[in-house]
C-alpha cells in the first residue's frame, strides 16, 4: 500500500488564500514558478500586477484594503517568510489601530500610509505607501485579522508621532485641527497630519479600553511607558490628553475602593486631604485617609504622575507618612475589580490594625 506524506509547505493556492491572493518573488519561486512566467503575467492587461517591489497581487482590479496591507507587511517581512511573517515585521501606527477597530481614527481604506515596524539591522527603504520604520526592541506580535500587528500600546505611540509630528514641532497653534481626521473621514493631501483635541483624547481612551473583536487593549501604565519611550509624554497636547485619561481612571477606581470600604461597615474616608505637621511642614497627599486610625490608601501610584520628577514626590509623600507612624495601603484599579473580596479585607484588616504611634497631622480637605 502506498501513501503520499503530506507536504508541511502550503501550496500556492493555499498560501494565496491565506494572503488574500498577495504573494512575494521568494514565496513564487519556492513554489516553481520562474521569473519569466512572474513578469509575463504582471504585463498590461495580464492577470497577476506588481504592487511593491517583489510583492505580487494574483488577480486583477483594485486591490483592497487588507491586500493592501498584507502587501506592505510582506514586503518589509524578512525573506517573505511564510507563516504570517511575524519574525521579520509588524504593521503599526494608524493602520494597525484601523486592523484593531479604533473609530477615533480614519477607517481603513482611507488609511494612505502603512507604517511598517522592522529590525534595526534590516535593509530597506521605503516604498509605495510603506514607510518602513525601525527599532532595537524585540517585534511583539498581535495577530489581527490574520496580520501581524505592534502591541496596542506600541501602534499608539507611531500614530501620535506620525501624526504630531517630532514633539518640538508641538509650539504651533493648539487650534490648529485637522477636520478630516476628527470627523474620520479622508487624509488630508498634506502628509502630515495634526490630530485635533477630540480625537485624540478618543485614541488614548480607546487604547485601555476593551478593544473590539476580542483583542486585548493595553493598561495605562504600557501606554505611559511607550509614549514616554516615544518622547512624546511632555507634548502639551499629549500630555493633557494623557493627564485626563489617568485622571478618570483613578477617580473610577478610588470610587470602587470606597464601595469596597463602605461594604464592609468603614467610616467614610477623606478624598486627597493635605497632611502637614503641626509647624506647618508638608507631609503628603494620600488618596484616601482615615485620621481616626491613621490609615491612608494610595491608589494606582504609578499613574498618579507620569513624569519621573513628580512620581518621586510622590513617593517621598509616602514615604514620610510611614515614618510618622501612618499605615500605607497601596492597591490598584485593575486588583480592586478583579478580586473586590480580598481587597475589601485588606482594607478592613488595615482600618482594625491602624498606624503605629503616629504622630499628630493637620488635615485639610481637598
Amino acid at each position: 500500500m502506498s501513501y503520499q506524506i503530506p507536504s508541511s509547505v502550503p501550496s500556492l493556492e493555499e498560501l494565496a488564500r491565506r494572503q488574500q491572493n498577495v504573494i512575494t518573488a521568494s514565496q513564487l519561486r519556492a513554489r516553481g514558478v520562474p521569473s519569466r512566467v512572474v513578469s509575463e503575467h504582471c504585463r498590461r492587461g495580464g492577470p497577476w500586477q506588481r504592487l511593491l517591489p517583489r510583492v505580487y497581487l494574483l488577480q486583477t482590479g483594485t486591490p483592497t484594503p487588507e491586500q493592501r496591507m498584507w502587501a506592505a507587511l510582506l514586503y518589509a517581512a524578512q525573506n517573505g517568510r511564510e507563516a504570517g511573517c511575524r519574525e521579520g515585521a509588524l504593521i503599526t501606527g494608524a493602520a494597525a489601530l484601523a486592523l484593531y477597530g479604533f473609530s477615533a481614527v480614519p477607517r481603513l481604506p482611507a488609511v494612505t500610509g502603512v507604517q511598517v515596524l522592522v529590525p534595526r539591522q534590516r535593509r530597506l527603504r521605503d516604498a509605495g505607501e510603506v514607510r518602513i520604520q525601525r527599532t532595537a526592541r524585540e517585534l511583539v506580535a498581535s495577530d489581527v485579522h490574520g496580520l501581524a500587528c505592534a502591541p496596542v500600546a506600541r501602534a499608539v505611540a507611531d500614530a501620535l508621532r506620525e501624526w504630531l509630528g517630532s514633539p518640538e514641532s508641538d509650539a504651533s497653534d493648539a487650534s490648529d485641527v485637522s477636520d478630516a481626521v476628527e470627523d474620520h473621514g479622508a487624509e488630508p493631501a498634506a502628509e502630515r497630519v495634526v490630530l485635533g483635541p477630540r480625537a485624540l483624547r478618543s485614541v488614548l481612551r480607546e487604547a485601555v479600553a476593551v478593544a473590539p473583536y476580542g483583542h486585548p487593549a493595553c493598561t495605562p501604565a504600557e501606554l505611559i511607558a511607550e509614549l514616554r519611550e516615544a518622547n512624546l509624554v511632555e507634548v502639551p497636547r499629549i500630555r493633557a490628553a494623557l493627564d485626563e485619561l489617568l485622571a478618570a481612571e483613578r477617580e473610577s477606581a478610588i470610587s470602587s475602593i470606597v464601595e469596597l470600604a463602605a461594604a464592609e461597615l468603614l467610616p467614610e474616608p477623606l478624598v486627597g486631604p493635605e497632611l502637614r505637621m503641626r509647624g506647618g511642614t508638608f507631609v503628603a497627599v494620600p488618596d484616601l485617609y482615615w485620621p481616626q486610625a491613621g490609615v491612608a490608601v494610595e491608589v494606582d501610584s504609578e499613574l498618579r504622575c507620569v513624569s519621573e520628577g513628580e512620581q518621586a514626590w510622590v513617593r517621598a509623600g509616602q514615604h514620610r507618612m510611614e515614618y510618622l507612624g501612618v499605615r500605607v495601603v497601596h492597591l490598584t484599579g485593575g486588583r480592586s475589580a478583579a478580586e473586590p473580596a480580598v481587597v475589601a479585607e485588606e482594607l478592613r484588616q488595615a482600618f482594625l490594625a491602624g498606624g503605629a504611634d503616629v504622630v499628630e497631622l493637620l488635615l485639610t480637605e481637598g
